[in-house]
């Protein structure tokens, strides 16, 4: 399936490179338009007892530029929310509703908001749980809807119905082979290097190829795919 837009909307940088790096670097190759959505400023992302939140959040925003950058993406707007703060109000309703009324893109790429936990070893971040809700309150009401955040309307941004919904979840059912562009994945990865994200290549690596098995190819990234228009309507 292919795409002319999609927004990625995720909570800190780097979090869009490793839910769905290799896609993007595919989907970018192949023409679709593909912007970012950073929820949060990342100022919380290390544990430097030199490092304070105003030095890391700068830095942050220059290597998810950068990241961006090596993966083909359009354009990337910072949300600026604290980082391991991030609430789902209606401040943050406006502000995401705000850019998927301005990008118009045919598909949201998010994390899943149900997953609180993987395995017996990882427990997911409050951030990315918020970005997923985030993400779904976007889609539906606030984006499509004109009583919501009327005062969007005063802006020029009309209500937006999103077509397609993409969640990168632990049981996908839609996969997109990234055996082409997992190095460029890597290279987008390694561009946090105020994060130490070279270090996890091994494991994104097998990961990949974990997902890859199950779909049948080399590498592959997967997702939670929901159609939300129907072909009829367009």
């Amino acid at each position: 399936m292919s795409f002319a837009s999609a927004l990625v909307i995720f909570a800190h940088p780097d979090d869009a490179e490793f839910m769905c790096g290799g896609t993007v670097a595919a989907w970018t190759r192949d023409g679709t338009e593909v912007h970012y959505c950073v929820l949060t400023d990342g100022s919380a992302g290390s544990n430097d007892p030199a490092m304070t939140r105003e030095t890391l959040a700068p830095i942050r925003e220059a290597e998810q530029r950068a990241a961006a950058e090596v993966l083909g993406v359009r354009s990337v707007t910072f949300l600026g929310f604290r980082d391991g703060e991030l609430e789902v109000n209606l401040d943050s309703r406006r502000a995401v509703t705000r850019v998927v009324r301005t990008v118009r893109p045919e598909v949201i790429l998010a994390p899943d908001p149900s997953r609180l936990w993987s395995g017996s070893g990882y427990i997911n971040h409050w951030d990315h749980k918020q970005a997923g809700i985030l993400a779904l309150t976007a889609v539906m009401p606030d984006a499509p809807s004109r009583p919501m955040f009327s005062e969007l309307l005063e802006e020029g941004l009309e209500p937006f119905e999103v077509g397609f919904l993409w969640l990168s979840a632990d049981e996908p059912d839609t996969f997109v082979d990234v055996t082409d562009t997992l190095e460029i994945k890597l290279e987008a990865l390694r561009r946090h290097a105020s994060q130490g994200t070279g270090e996890a290549e091994v494991w994104v690596r097998e990961r990949a190829r974990e997902v890859g098995e199950v779909a049948g190819f080399g590498y592959a990234e997967g997702f939670k795919a929901f159609v939300l228009r129907d072909e009829d309507q367009e």
